[in-house]
């Protein structure tokens, strides 16, 4: 009985340390959510600014750019996954590999090759796992995006589209990433990112208009220039949306994890103090037993 006892107070004594490990990390997550959210509102003007100019380019001319046009026939899509580096965040990078599969699975049956980029470890760890083939992976700072990142993904991913099909290259590019919505809601979510299609997140007003440009040489020279800087906007708002997901998964997760931890450590107290009972009732009676004894001697 007291070797039970001693189990217990073991599972105590760990449960009650790893519940200490699960509250600093929920409190580490919440510390670093608000400035993440910071970073995903600060990027909306620029973002929003840009995709503006796109529309107003690529509306007002008649420009038959390669990154607007669409191909007469698709061979190979890429397809941009974006998780964690690290574990800890509930079903965060799961989500969004599941939603990843799904969207593989739906360009197979449409006869499309698809060639994977990474961004995370998980990513990396779920696809050596199964033996299956990547283009190319970035890791570190998941929860802390670089623009210098989304420029390296830019690049890339670009140059792969600007490469013929026989080299190697890709028709169109998708990305799948965590929206986020709220503190409680991250949402898995596809967007097509290439052939361009131009979409404005938020928009004041429904009456908003398109402004009006003068080009000057060409309507071409300035796509060329905006295009780029307007898929390395996407991109980093995609990685600063994760980012924000991930942490609100991961805060989420370490309070339903010390909220479980002190239902066990309860739950071991009460099992403790049963044994602990049950061994003094077994003591008085081996000692009632004992002067019962005596006394009929």
């Amino acid at each position: 009985m007291g070797a039970q006892i001693r189990v217990y107070r073991q599972k105590i004594a760990s449960t009650t340390s790893m519940q200490k490990i699960f509250k600093a990390m929920e409190l580490i997550a919440a510390s670093r959510i608000g400035k993440a959210r910071v970073r995903v509102t600060a990027s909306l003007p620029y973002s929003n600014a840009i995709t503006r100019a796109v529309s107003a380019v690529a509306s007002q001319s008649e420009v038959d750019h390669p990154l607007t046009t669409e191909p007469a026939q698709i061979r190979r899509a890429a397809v941009l996954v974006m998780t964690s580096d690290r574990g800890l965040a509930g079903s965060y990078s799961a989500s969004v590999l599941k939603q990843a599969e799904h969207l593989i699975e739906l360009l197979h049956e449409d006869g499309k090759d698809v060639t994977t980029y990474l961004v995370g470890r998980k990513a990396q760890a779920y696809f050596d796992f199964r033996g299956r083939d990547y283009a190319k992976v970035w890791t570190g700072g998941t929860d802390s995006p670089e623009f210098e990142t989304a420029r390296e993904l830019r690049e890339a991913l670009l140059q792969d589209f600007a490469t013929d099909f026989e080299e190697g290259g890709v028709d169109e590019i998708h990305v799948v990433f965590t929206q986020f919505k709220s503190m409680v809601v991250q949402e898995p979510t596809v967007i097509r990112l290439l052939p361009l299609e131009v979409v404005e997140e938020e928009v004041e007003s429904s009456s908003d208009l398109l402004p009006l440009y003068e080009f000057e040489p060409e309507p071409e020279d300035v796509l060329d220039a905006l295009l780029p800087r307007y898929i390395e906007s996407r991109i980093f708002a995609a990685l600063l949306q994760a980012a924000a997901s991930e942490l609100a998964a991961r805060q989420r997760a370490m309070k339903s994890a010390g909220d479980n931890a002190s239902d066990l450590i309860k739950k071991y107290t009460r099992l403790r103090n049963n044994a602990r009972q049950a061994e003094i009732t077994q003591e008085l009676s081996e000692i009632v037993a004992g002067a019962d004894a005596l006394n009929a001697s």
